[in-house]
């Protein structure tokens, strides 16, 4: 392990306490991976450019700050460099020294153009775990491609699975390949850490979208020897399970276990449903939705969607559709302590997402707001050895904001 900078406060510890993680990329997926190493106690330095990350930029209702910046980069001290000055790199190889991890979301092009490729790093600090995200990996025809979540969605059959029938493409909105392959990130670099633990030695790290989006889509992704490429892969169990309508408000309905199916035909009155062999098994529910789907929303229209949660308990899996916002009060996320405060020089106090896992003995300090634009610049890098008139003529320079 290296030595840590001593910029925040590292109590209660969690697991990666001790970590020192720098953090150069941009977006989601990089950014959201390191706030999942952060969340486990890791100190995360995010490294913007003069220009910022894109991320600050997006549209958003809150005054003077991004609420999509916020919520991906919590828990991280900020800083400014200019790594197109040789000033600016030579800050970066500075940190790097005392780093344990690295992370980048650039274009495979680019890190060697800088001067911050992993043969260029390793020399400094051969304990680095370097961790590069990209759109569609290191190799091949599109490895310096730009590539974003939809992006990758639309081109691996994600969108065409979502269509309805004869019906065009549709995006799945919440960027979830991102935060898919941000959750790759915070495993993958935790696993090379464990490794370095019994080698000494650190490793390039290597996650892409395109890998993400396809591993969402593993249950698919099986073409046995024999049989035509273009089958139905299609993994929903027919229309039974998923979203119906109700008296007031939508609800989604998951019944593919026999128990669950009995429940459901019990609590809505269609108990003749379940004693008909046609319907006694998944696969014949699916090929019977045209029969059983009318009768269930006839049945269904009789309360709303929330009644219908408290009637169906805990015996028929089900969910009121709801909007994001309910979740702030809701009283499961309530109880699992999912929702906190922040406060933030700029939006002041706001409430948040607190942290994706939690640990029984080493839980981890509790989580701060993401960083103002070159906030903890002085000080993080004071904590690295720069001296106040060090870092004044960086400044000067432009090399460091």
């Amino acid at each position: 392990m290296n030595q840590v900078l001593n910029i925040d406060h590292t109590k209660p510890v969690g697991p990666l306490a001790g970590i020192t993680v720098l953090d150069l990329s941009a977006y989601i997926a990089g950014p959201y991976g390191c706030s999942l190493l952060a969340d486990q106690g890791a100190t995360v330095i995010k490294i913007e450019p003069p220009a910022g990350d894109n991320l600050r930029k997006y549209p958003s209702t809150l005054p003077g700050e991004s609420r999509a910046f916020l919520g991906v980069n919590r828990s991280k001290t900020g800083v400014v460099l200019d790594l197109k000055t040789a000033e600016g790199l030579e800050v970066l190889r500075t940190l790097v020294r005392s780093a344990d991890v690295l992370v980048h979301n650039f274009r495979p092009s680019v890190p060697a153009r800088l001067g911050i490729s992993f043969t260029d790093l390793n020399p400094i600090n051969p304990q680095l775990i370097y961790c590069a995200v990209t759109g569609y990996g290191t190799h091949g025809p599109l490895k310096n491609k730009a590539g974003y979540d939809q992006i990758l969605q639309t081109m691996t059959g994600m969108c065409s699975a979502q269509a309805k029938p004869d019906s065009a493409p549709e995006i799945l909105y919440g960027s979830i390949v991102d935060y898919y392959a941000a959750a790759m990130v915070a495993g993958a670099v935790s696993s090379a850490l464990y490794e370095r633990e019994r080698s000494g030695q650190g490793q390039e790290v290597g996650v892409s979208l395109l890998r993400s989006a396809l591993a969402m889509q593993s249950a698919r992704l099986i073409w046995a020897e024999g049989e035509p490429q273009e089958i139905d892969r299609d993994m929903r169990s027919g229309g039974i399970t998923g979203i119906h309508p109700t008296r007031e408000g939508y609800l989604y309905v998951s019944a593919n276990t026999p128990h669950f199916w009995q429940a459901l035909c019990e609590k809505t009155g269609l108990q003749h449903l379940f004693c008909d062999e046609r319907f006694d098994t998944v696969r014949k529910r699916a090929e019977q939705y045209r029969v059983i789907v009318p009768q269930l929303h006839e049945a269904l229209s009789q309360h709303s969607a929330l009644e219908w949660e408290a009637i169906f308990g805990e015996e028929v899996p089900c969910a009121a559709a709801r909007r994001v916002d309910e979740m702030f009060d809701d009283p499961q996320c309530q109880a699992e302590e999912l929702i906190t405060e922040f406060e933030h020089p700029t939006v002041g106090r706001y409430r948040g997402f607190t942290r994706a896992a939690t640990f029984s003995r080493t839980p981890g300090r509790t989580p701060f707001a993401a960083p103002q634009f070159g906030a903890d610049s002085e000080r993080v890098l004071a904590a690295a050895g720069f001296t106040a008139e060090q870092i004044a003529e960086l400044k000067a320079k432009g090399a460091v904001l």
